[in-house]
């Protein structure tokens, strides 16, 4: 992946207010009567312009697209404003590239339903404290660079016999649960103060996730060298369980609690 300039924008913690003019475009033409009007105010910036950071504002019938916001998006990108740019692929929750900041909590586009009940805008902004290459696309480069450090592979002193795998109890495979289904939106880690204070040195809740998956995998046979890479004060504990990435996981797991039982047992290989 080509290495992002740190020219681009980054996005700030303060609230939209604080950073960001807001514009207005016409509410999207509907020939139905039916349904609400709903707005959407999106953070835009491009980097070929001169143009400051800000919200757009676009309003359409929450009759005339899907449920999600996600569904809204493209609505808006297909009829109404082609430059707007944002990523996204499966729609159901499992690649995570529609990761961003929806009402100031972060998630999924394609799992966050639309709030048509309500009077209120929603605001949609990218990832928080990520380099924004443009609009709702941020920069993932440091982020994928933590991910490889952990070494996210199986890793074997004693290789078995050719042709044959490393085979596994159930009851082991089991321990990996609340692990794996991780699908690295980056949601958890750009919700955590201490990834926004020093995301050069602190792995985050993600990595060490996912370090601590391939340090519970018993066919692994690099359990303590694992420990050992990922046990210093800046890696690993930084982490001071603020346990925004729990509450901020779209598929429900437990970053904190993965990253406390490494620290246990770092402190039980330290005795």
């Amino acid at each position: 992946m080509a290495t992002v300039s740190r020219a681009v924008r980054r996005l700030s913690s303060g609230g939209p207010g604080s950073i960001l003019a807001r514009s207005f475009s016409a509410s999207a033409s509907t020939t139905s009567t039916e349904g609400k009007p709903k707005t959407f105010s999106i953070y835009r910036w491009d980097p070929d312009h001169t143009e400051k950071p800000r919200l757009h504002d676009y309003t359409i019938n929450t009759k005339e697209c899907g449920p999600m916001v996600l569904d809204a998006l493209i609505k808006i990108k297909n009829e109404m404003d082609p430059s707007l740019t944002f990523r996204r692929s499966c729609r159901e929750g499992i690649c995570g590239s529609c990761a961003m900041n929806i009402n100031g909590c972060n998630g999924l586009a394609c799992l966050t339903k639309i709030e048509a009940a309500s009077n209120s805008a929603t605001t949609i902004t990218p990832l928080p404290h990520m380099f924004v290459v443009k609009d709702l696309v941020v920069d993932m480069t440091n982020f994928y660079n933590q991910y490889k450090s952990i070494e996210p592979w199986l890793k074997r002193k004693t290789p078995p016999p050719q042709g044959k795998e490393v085979l596994q109890s159930k009851k082991d495979r089991a321990k990996l649960d609340g692990m794996y289904e991780c699908i690295l939106c980056a949601c958890c880690s750009t919700s955590c103060p201490s990834y926004w204070w020093n995301p050069e040195k602190y792995l985050g809740p993600a990595a060490l996730l996912h370090a601590n998956r391939w340090i519970s995998d018993s066919r692994d046979e690099y359990t303590n060298e694992r420990i050992d890479a990922v046990t210093d004060e800046f890696k690993l504990y930084r982490c001071h369980t603020i346990m925004n990435c729990t509450r901020s996981c779209p598929k429900g797991l437990n970053p904190a609690k993965q990253i406390a039982h490494i620290k246990q047992l770092g402190m039980a290989s330290a005795i």
